[in-house]
């Protein structure tokens, strides 16, 4: 409550207009590690005096849950359980999947104004993204669509034309959250007749996506990017680190995003 209430009070005192998509990222930011558990620790410190019992399980509910989301062997069973579909050859595609009419890519977030790339650039998660989908274009020849914000879909555009050598047919750039993705992409792939995609994302998203590309009336085939993968074995599992905090918190979004969608 205090935080909100600062940040309130400066959003009122600065006249600061929120967005729809930036006030989703600042309650994203407020609720999920490591922000979380810091604020339920801060609010266990100021509580401490007038409440010890109360005040301290709160303090070790925030260190305790800090601690274990930042280790990989929860972080590895979190991100496993968020997965819900296998990787997609394109050299061996089903009849079905056979079927598919095009390839969409949707961005994970992008750099403004890199300095080795001379502008804007795709994040890492991104980058990922864009590497698989023009894998399976190469492999499948369907054209490409990559959906996005602005800024965010012309630096994927760029990237896959100029770093990976493949051509983007369409670029859908006025989305800012996965919902508006299906829409947006489904009505401009609508206007050339085309309903069965191949649709690449994160492995942790798409579940989502591909529940909201499908209310949008297109036909997916999923072509997960960025699966989980066993990297910190033995000794190793049980340390904390910043890359398995980072899998715990990707994983709590997307089962709290399914959460909300399904309600």
């Amino acid at each position: 409550m205090l935080f909100a209430a600062l940040a309130v009070s400066a959003c009122g005192s600065r006249r600061i207009k929120l967005t729809g998509l930036e006030l989703r990222i600042l309650l994203k930011g407020l609720v999920l590690p490591p922000a979380g558990p810091l604020i339920l620790g801060v609010a266990g410190l100021l509580i401490r005096f007038r409440r010890p019992r109360l005040g301290l399980a709160l303090c070790a509910v925030a260190i305790g849950s800090l601690w274990l989301l930042a280790t990989p062997i929860i972080a590895d069973a979190l991100a496993r359980a968020s997965e819900g579909y296998p990787a997609l050859d394109p050299t061996h595609l089903t009849e079905q999947q056979a079927r598919a009419e095009a390839i969409v890519i949707l961005g994970g977030g992008y750099r403004r104004n890199a300095p080795e790339a001379g502008g804007d650039a795709p994040k890492a998660i991104t980058d990922l993204r864009l590497i698989e989908g023009a894998k399976i274009a190469r492999a499948t020849q369907l054209p490409i669509l990559v959906s996005g914000s602005s800024r965010e879909a012309n630096a994927m555009r760029r990237f896959v034309e100029e770093n990976l050598q493949v051509p983007v047919r369409w670029v859908e750039s006025a989305s800012g959250d996965t919902h508006e993705n299906a829409v947006f992409s489904a009505r401009m792939l609508g206007k050339q007749g085309i309903k069965r995609i191949i649709l690449v994302t994160s492995s942790a998203h798409m579940v989502r996506a591909v529940e909201e590309f499908t209310a949008a009336g297109l036909d997916v085939t999923a072509a997960p990017a960025e699966m989980w993968t066993w990297d910190e074995r033995g000794v190793m599992a049980f340390v904390p680190s910043l890359l398995a905090l980072d899998r715990s918190r990707t994983a709590l979004y997307e089962w709290g995003g399914r959460m909300v969608r399904a309600l």
